[in-house]
């Protein structure tokens, strides 16, 4: 992505923070992810209470539920990361199914009736699924067929966050004129994160051995990842020391306090701020476009709608009024 740079003198104190990925297995809890593949069988509940237990926190939740039968990809978010939640339940996801069919279907009938469910699509859960009923439609970006082991169908799909595939099952069988099962599923991805990035819970849970009883942290620092790797979805904008502290108190960015930002961001778009070691302050909401900001020296540029940056991290600059 092109970059606007707007202060090419700009300097970070090399004493205050420190680069994301130098950061300790605590400083990562209070502020960072693990990517679990998930197995068949606990909740992604339970599976979020077991991690708490594992690390002795409070705060340990998970980003993106999967029914009990269901596999794969499961974020586990811990600390300051749990604000983001929302943002990760709405990345697309991929899934590997098998649906099984009553008897075997016609291919050219099967063919018609995926098309079909391919696109915008009404997709009401089933009574058995995890999450709330209500009614809504979800885009299916894809519905490819992998291949077919007798009666059963191994498909990939690729969809809209919060897509229920147990619908797409029974909405097959509507279409066919018989009974369809979803039989297994196991999520792929989700965002840009895929069963490559994951670890088992007996492998975390190793991890943190090693951590406590051993004092090699090595294990976990691969697989808590910092905060700032789950937002890189975001357009990005560079702030100096000053900026992060203001923003860090939940002040409006200004323009002096940019260093350079993504271009093409349109007025009322969210964008990442990170500091010069790249630790993210927030999320603002442009008050202008980004381009804009190349012809202007002063003025608020952006308002804060979610700040990650610890308070007293960086040193304030201003006077507070008597």
């Amino acid at each position: 992505m092109t970059q606007h740079i707007l202060d090419t003198s700009a300097q970070t104190n090399p004493a205050v923070g420190g680069e994301p990925d130098n950061r300790s297995v605590e400083e990562r809890l209070a502020s960072g992810f693990i990517l679990i593949d998930k197995p068949a069988g606990p909740t992604s509940h339970q599976l979020a209470s077991w991690a708490r237990d594992l690390f002795g926190l409070e705060r340990l939740g998970h980003g993106g539920t999967l029914d009990p039968f269901a596999t794969g990809v499961l974020p586990l978010m811990s600390g300051k990361a749990m604000k983001i939640t929302k943002k990760i339940l709405s990345h697309k996801k991929t899934y590997i199914c098998i649906f099984r069919f009553k008897s075997i279907p016609d291919a050219d009938k099967l063919a018609e009736a995926m098309k079909r469910l391919t696109g915008r699509v009404y997709n009401v859960p089933p009574e058995v699924s995890a999450v709330k009923v209500q009614v809504r439609t979800r885009k299916i970006y894809s519905f490819e067929r992998i291949e077919m082991q007798g009666n059963d169908l191994v498909a990939r799909v690729y969809c809209e966050a919060g897509t229920y595939i147990r619908t797409m099952a029974r909405d097959l069988g509507l279409l066919l004129g018989m009974k369809v099962d979803l039989k297994e599923l196991r999520r792929e991805t989700s965002g840009a994160f895929s069963l490559e990035h994951c670890i088992t819970m007996q492998e975390l849970a190793d991890a943190v051995w090693l951590w406590r009883e051993c004092n090699q942290p090595e294990a976990l620092l691969r697989v808590i990842h910092p905060i700032e790797k789950m937002l890189l979805d975001l357009p990005s904008a560079t702030v100096k020391d000053s900026a992060a502290a203001a923003l860090a108190h939940g002040a409006p960015l200004l323009r002096p306090g940019l260093v350079q930002i993504q271009s093409g961001v349109a007025s009322g778009k969210e964008v990442l701020i990170e500091t010069l070691k790249g630790e993210a302050v927030g999320i603002v909401t442009l008050t202008l476009n980004s381009d804009e900001l190349v012809d202007i020296n002063e003025g608020e540029v952006a308002r804060p709608s979610m700040v990650l940056l610890d308070e007293g991290l960086y040193p304030r600059r201003w006077k507070s009024p008597e």
